[in-house]
């Protein structure tokens, strides 16, 4: 497959590890497809997920690799049903008999950290209870220790790679992955987002049973639904793609900035279709261990760069990156802005079908090269959720209009958020917060007028200080002055008196010049005497 790539390197790879040198046989026979399944499978859970990805952007694979890497999603080979039991009972204290009516011992689906098992609450209540995989952390942390080591290398022997931030990126990796290691903090994060789209036409999301959650156990009710991998069985029912493509753009954009907390990790395996009414689908989200938000500085930023990149206002995106600082603050806006448009503007008013994603992102690699834009570590999980978004645009719908979907949603946020409406809810929100402090206004008042007394009394003090100071300096700037006086009066006197030749003894007959200027320094010597009394 590398081979058969532009890029040098990968090609020089390619001849170095090519499956005639270090395949057997049997290897040998199996589809390209297969043996790079096999492998990221056997790599580990880390490799997997990489897969994952890759099984959306059927517009950068072919279809045969594109098909193998889609199994990842969910058909990672099971761990026993027997080990997923006892580590069941371990958690919940409890025989399985005792904790489900019934439980079924096949796995509904596996897929890199854990797997799903169909069961049933003795009320009756169809549940999925998810397991993690036995003995992963040491896996994940050797993994993760071999990205740091790459990334480092990255670093030392490869220029672009300090742009790239190799290191922080997989610094974020592991916070992330190591928070999808306990359960609980999904089940927290599923019941965020229930709660968030609690009676929401565009997206259903299962409720937790907290009774019958823990570290490695999680429980929560069944969906029932369309595998948004079945295709087929979509278009058998009439399903309206378009509408299901766009509600696709709608769902990850009312996460991202209506409730700043999305689902990162919505791949095809992720995502089920409830086609009730054909016409009017709804999606239904499983699988809540990767989720992220961003700072109110960085959410404001993409909106903006979103809403101006639509609008094709390329100044705008231009600047907001130098504003952001994701770019240097010494960066020509102008130039920037040239840059942007020749990547940009050959992509724009075309469907999905149309467009080279994959020459796209070399293009904008080589202009961010090219003004040293640094990788934003906190946006690798928005990145990331956005390719698996679009991916599942491409394969539901090819001909959907990306910005004009996007385009109102955004408008309609800006707005909310600039317009006074938000002003008057940010106030009332913060209402309760100032109503406890109104009993405590007379004191801080009180306060407040006793400092700024006390302030005024300090400030008095420090300019009767300064001027006595200054009135002291003043006065060693006289002293000094009259004393350089006096010895330059007496010396003179005294050389004066030398060159009158007489005898020294004889003072009354010195010159009288001589005995003014010592009289004179003598008066200078006791007027600073005066002085410092």
């Amino acid at each position: 497959f590398l081979a058969n790539t532009p890029f040098e390197l990968a090609a020089k790879l390619s001849l170095l590890f090519h499956p005639r040198r270090w395949l057997s046989q049997k290897q040998r026979k199996l589809p390209r497809g297969v043996r790079i399944r096999l492998a990221l499978q056997a790599l580990g859970p880390i490799y997997i997920k990489f897969g994952q990805i890759l099984s959306t952007r059927r517009d950068l694979l072919p279809d045969d690799i594109s098909d193998e890497l889609a199994k990842l999603q969910d058909q990672v080979p099971a761990f026993s049903s027997d080990q997923a039991i006892a580590i069941i009972e371990k958690e919940l204290g409890a025989p399985i008999h005792q904790l489900f009516q019934h439980f079924n011992d096949d796995a509904l689906a596996s897929a890199s950290i854990a797997q799903v098992h169909e069961a049933t609450l003795f009320d009756g209540r169809e549940v999925v209870v998810k397991v993690l995989r036995p003995d992963i952390l040491p896996t994940i942390q050797r993994d993760v220790q071999v990205m740091y080591i790459m990334a480092k290398m990255l670093r030392r022997f490869w220029p672009d790679a300090r742009r790239l931030r190799p290191v922080e990126i997989v610094a974020e990796f592991e916070k992330t992955i190591l928070n999808e290691l306990d359960l609980r903090r999904e089940a927290a994060n599923c019941s965020r987002l229930h709660q968030n789209f609690s009676n929401s036409d565009i997206l259903i999301v299962p409720q937790v049973d907290w009774n019958f959650s823990r570290k490695n156990v999680l429980v929560m009710d069944k969906i029932e639904g369309l595998r948004m991998t079945d295709m087929q069985a979509m278009k058998d029912l009439g399903v309206n793609m378009k509408r299901l493509a766009e509600l696709g753009v709608e769902v990850f954009f009312t996460q991202v900035f209506r409730d700043n907390f999305f689902h990162a990790d919505m791949h095809p395996g992720n995502i089920f279709v409830k086609a009730d009414n054909p016409d009017q689908p709804v999606w239904m989200a499983v699988d809540f261990g990767i989720m992220g938000s961003l700072s109110k500085e960085d959410q404001h930023y993409l909106a903006e760069n979103f809403l101006a990149f639509f609008k094709r206002d390329y100044y705008r995106v231009a600047q907001l990156h130098v504003d952001s600082a994701w770019v240097s603050s010494d960066t020509r806006v102008e130039e920037f802005e040239s840059a942007i448009r020749s990547v940009c503007e050959p992509i724009f008013e075309k469907p999905l079908a149309e467009i080279s994603f994959g020459q796209l992102l070399i293009n904008l690699f080589q202009t961010a090269r090219q003004f040293n834009m640094e990788v934003q570590p906190q946006l690798v999980l928005l990145q990331k959720t956005l390719l698996n978004i679009e991916g599942l645009g491409r394969q539901l719908y090819p001909e959907l209009n990306l910005w004009e979907t996007a385009l109102p949603y955004l408008e309609k946020w800006i707005k909310q958020k600039t317009g006074p409406l938000f002003f008057l809810e940010q106030l009332k929100q913060a209402a309760p917060k100032y109503a406890t402090m109104v009993p405590e206004v007379p004191e801080l008042v009180h306060k407040t007028i006793q400092s700024f007394s006390d302030t005024q009394k300090q400030i008095k003090k420090q300019n009767r200080q300064i001027a006595e100071l200054r009135q002291t300096l003043e006065n060693n700037q006289k002293n000094h002055n009259t004393l350089l006086l006096a010895v330059t009066c007496l010396l003179a006197a005294a050389i004066i008196f030398g060159l009158d030749g007489r005898e020294p003894a004889i003072l009354n007959g010195a010159p009288v010049l001589s005995w003014l200027l010592t009289i004179f320094g003598i008066a200078a010597l006791l007027s600073i005497k005066n002085n410092n009394r």
